[in-house]
């Protein structure tokens, strides 16, 4: 699994001209899905994105966690984080299919949840306009094989 965080002041996700999800302060993440990818990997993933210290403390370091800090969590999906850019025209064979990547997607969702987050969603599969006031900027891209 791959993950593009970003940590924003702010972030939303509209589809069809209505706003689907929406958050405060927290981090933006778009999930991408490997066909190689189990369950092990998105709960790795949903572990790492629920722990990364980059929220800054009182000496204005990034040492606090989102939990501590209040974050809130906007997760997209977003196949083309696995393109194959060889060519001109990227490949995107080895990005899961939607059988496969509903449910690992859904799986970091409710692994987040668990943690205590309040987690907003885009809606797999449809076009979605996002809009987010990047905090930092701070962005992060996480790999399963290399966590």
């Amino acid at each position: 699994m791959r993950a593009v965080v970003t940590r924003v002041l702010s972030a939303s996700v509209e589809i069809g001209g209505e706003i689907a999800g929406e958050i405060g302060k927290g981090f933006l993440i778009l999930l991408g899905v490997h066909e190689d990818d189990t369950e092990a990997e998105a709960k790795k993933i949903a572990d790492k994105i629920c722990g990364l210290r980059v929220f800054e403390d009182e000496q204005g370091k990034m040492n606090i966690a989102p939990g501590p800090a209040g974050a809130e969590l906007l997760i997209i999906s977003q196949f083309t984080l696995f393109a194959d850019c060889r060519s001109r025209r990227p490949g995107f064979s080895h990005a899961a299919r939607p059988e496969k990547a509903i449910p690992l997607y859904e799986l970091v969702i409710r692994e987040c949840r668990a943690r205590g987050f309040k987690v907003e969603t885009g809606r797999f599969g449809a076009e979605m306009f996002v809009a987010s006031v990047n905090d930092g900027p701070i962005t992060i891209i996480l790999d399963t094989k290399e966590l």
